[in-house]
């Protein structure tokens, strides 16, 4: 077993657990972009997000939300990002899925997931690729 979080989950690591059930672990960030900055992750090791089962996927976010929920009322937050890193070129540097609950306060730089990437402006049009992608559930 060399994933870092799947040792962190046996105990093998020690981590800051802030909650855990069957499914899920969580644990304070010992790098954390804000105080109270949480990491969730399934216990069972799943690479990456698209890699997840529906199921799976649907019972971390439930725990997720219920996570979030309780660092808001908690820390008296008044908002938080919400965001996974899905693969390597996405900045995923433990290849397990994991998503970060990062708590917000007024005057800590209030930047939104756009802030993470400058995107230019978009090569392509817009209409074209929305249908594309729409035509791939089919």
């Amino acid at each position: 077993m060399d994933c870092l979080f799947c040792k962190i989950v046996v105990g093998d690591i020690p981590s800051h657990k802030v909650y855990e059930d069957d499914f899920v672990y969580a644990f304070l960030d010992i790098y954390p972009s804000s105080e109270g900055h949480t990491i969730v992750l399934p216990k069972k090791h799943i690479a990456k997000f698209t890699d997840m089962k529906k199921k799976d996927a649907a019972s971390l976010f439930f725990i997720v939300n219920k996570i979030a929920r309780n660092l808001e009322k908690t820390m008296g937050l008044e908002g938080m990002n919400i965001g996974i890193n899905n693969g390597e070129i996405a900045g995923q540097t433990v290849a397990h899925v994991h998503v970060h609950i990062i708590p917000r306060r007024a005057g800590d730089g209030e930047g939104n997931m756009h802030t993470i990437v400058e995107l230019h402006p978009p090569t392509g049009n817009l209409a074209e690729l929305a249908e594309t992608i729409r035509r791939s559930f089919e």
